[in-house]
């Protein structure tokens, strides 16, 4: 690795130290993978991934007294760097810890619920992935929220009326993904990336 990727991937961790979350911090991020040969590409990426990975950890445990605005926007931001760099594992576990964070905080904070379209949403890119494991927990999760739902129970006006077809999706896609989980295939995931940080 040349010496001025080095200064320049000191220069991130540096900025992520800071906690300068911006959208110039992924700029920066994303112009470091611009390479002009496979090679380099591929050694920049796997720095990227490691620093990646080592910092969010260090982070996430960091925050985990502040708000949980200052949360999820520590969250949102790891999703994005690890989106960038192609590490799929780590964004679909930070979702997954964004979203389950948000509905545990719903109670007192309506404006953070999440809605059966974001669940869908998040499930169906687990699947993708071959993350059975998170999104068979993710759907768990969801139909429990959904089975819980006062507004549901006595069909308030926030339900969408596409609910039922939603439902019925993530329950066929939980059902794939325990297929999956107990058959052995798919990719072994990592659903407990941050777990216990924000208790």
């Amino acid at each position: 690795m040349s010496h001025s990727v080095k200064e320049q991937l000191s220069f991130l961790r540096s900025q992520i130290q800071a906690r300068s979350f911006s959208d110039a911090t992924l700029r920066f991020l994303e112009s470091l993978l611009v390479s002009k040969d496979v090679k380099s590409l591929i050694e920049v990426r796997s720095s990227l991934t490691q620093l990646l990975r080592s910092e969010s950890l260090s982070v996430i445990r960091s925050v985990a007294a502040k708000t949980v605005l200052d949360k999820l926007l520590t969250l949102e931001f790891f999703v994005r760097a690890f989106a960038l760099v192609g590490d799929q594992q780590s964004c679909l576990a930070l979702r997954y810890e964004a979203l389950v964070l948000r509905e545990l905080k719903s109670a007192s904070c309506k404006w953070l619920q999440v809605s059966p379209v974001e669940w869908l949403n998040f499930v169906e890119d687990a699947v993708r992935n071959g993350f059975h494991a998170v999104a068979e927990k993710a759907c768990e999760n969801v139909l429990s929220c959904l089975g819980n739902n006062d507004d549901l129970k006595t069909g308030g006006d926030i339900v969408p009326e596409n609910l039922k077809a939603i439902i019925n999706e993530i329950t066929r896609l939980r059902n794939c993904a325990m297929a999956s989980v107990a058959s052995g295939s798919g990719i072994s995931s990592s659903i407990n990336y941050i777990e216990d940080s924000f208790d």
